[in-house]
């Protein structure tokens, strides 16, 4: 991990916004492209938004990307480029929560606070035989205390360091190495044979499915695109003609110019092609997905919507599932 033994608060903060709901494996390639392209929390403030957009693409959870560009705004501008230095001064800053604030803490400045991450909240359940949910306040509050209470208020940012390491490596989710660990001695896992068992979470809640019908309109060597700005998933990325529905539509049906809104005039049969259908899982939704890609040779007035050249188009940033259609069927 290029982050680790980090002490530029800049970089720190980079990789622990990156790493909120991503893993590692994947997480390595962005910051690196970000530390590249924009060296310092000034080159990154004065960036637009599209082009901070366009290398998040992928990552998802876009939030983290609104909220990375706003906190270096602020930093660059109302702080000269300088972090806090206290707990209270980080957490002040937008998408800095407790775990972040702690984590740039304690290995930029060295403050006594545990940092309480998966491997962590593993370690700290297995051994302790900790069967409150993680996902719930009282369990999450219990570990949070007993986090800090271990801590070596003397070399915090060795030891967050050392105990996420350990559980990644030793305390592993599956298969631990229990052999291998100092703590065998004492864990109640261990004792009981109930590894698999912690950490302890909720029952997941059912996702919520959404259908996406998108007419992919090329005219030009160019498409029609908008950009997505209500509170929703996706929010200031860029898409292709949208309707949503809330059950599954036929082919039969969105080949047709009426389903778009369109005459035939306007959206020849010629050269229409109909993905098959692509699921896209977040957190709590599912999303079922097609595409309807039709070549025309006139201009169309389609409000919200905008022609961009090919140029334009590339510059963009879209949807995951979105690059994924492009990258099979547009080259």
């Amino acid at each position: 991990m290029p982050w680790k033994g980090e002490k530029d608060p800049y970089r720190i903060w980079l990789s622990e916004i990156i790493l909120q709901q991503t893993r590692v494996e994947q997480g390595t390639a962005y910051f690196q492209q970000f530390v590249t392209r924009f060296p310092t929390i000034h080159d990154l403030a004065k960036a637009p938004d599209d082009e901070v957009f366009k290398l998040w693409e992928g990552l998802g959870y876009y939030s983290r990307c609104r909220n990375l560009i706003q906190t270096a705004r602020f930093i660059s501008e109302q702080l000269s480029g300088v972090f806090p230095t206290t707990l209270e001064g980080l957490k002040q800053l937008k998408g800095v929560g407790g775990y972040t604030a702690a984590a740039i803490g304690s290995f930029a400045f060295e403050l006594p606070y545990a940092v309480v991450d998966g491997n962590v909240l593993r370690v700290l359940t297995r051994v302790f035989g900790v069967a409150e949910p993680i996902d719930q306040r009282l369990g999450r509050e219990k570990l949070d205390k007993l986090a800090q209470e271990l801590i070596d208020i003397s070399h915090p940012g060795l030891y967050n360091q050392a105990i996420m390491d350990f559980g990644a490596t030793v305390c592993k989710p599956k298969q631990p190495i229990c052999s291998d660990c100092p703590f065998a001695g004492r864990c109640i896992a261990l004792k009981e044979n109930k590894q698999s068992f912690y950490p302890l979470k909720s029952p997941k809640k059912a996702s919520r499915k959404r259908w996406f019908y998108y007419l992919v309109l090329e005219h030009a060597d160019g498409f029609y695109v908008r950009q997505r700005t209500q509170k929703d998933i996706w929010q200031d990325l860029y898409e292709f003609i949208l309707i949503e529905s809330e059950q599954v539509q036929s082919e039969v049906e969105i080949r047709q110019p009426s389903y778009w809104g369109l005459t035939k005039k306007e959206f020849p049969a010629i050269k229409l092609n109909v993905s098959d259908e692509m699921i896209h899982v977040l957190s709590h939704q599912r999303i079922h997905c097609r595409f309807v890609h039709q070549v025309v040779k006139s201009t169309i007035l389609l409000e919200g919507y905008h022609w961009v050249s090919r140029n334009q188009f590339d510059q963009l940033p879209f949807p995951r599932m979105i690059t994924r259609y492009l990258e099979s069927k547009i080259q």
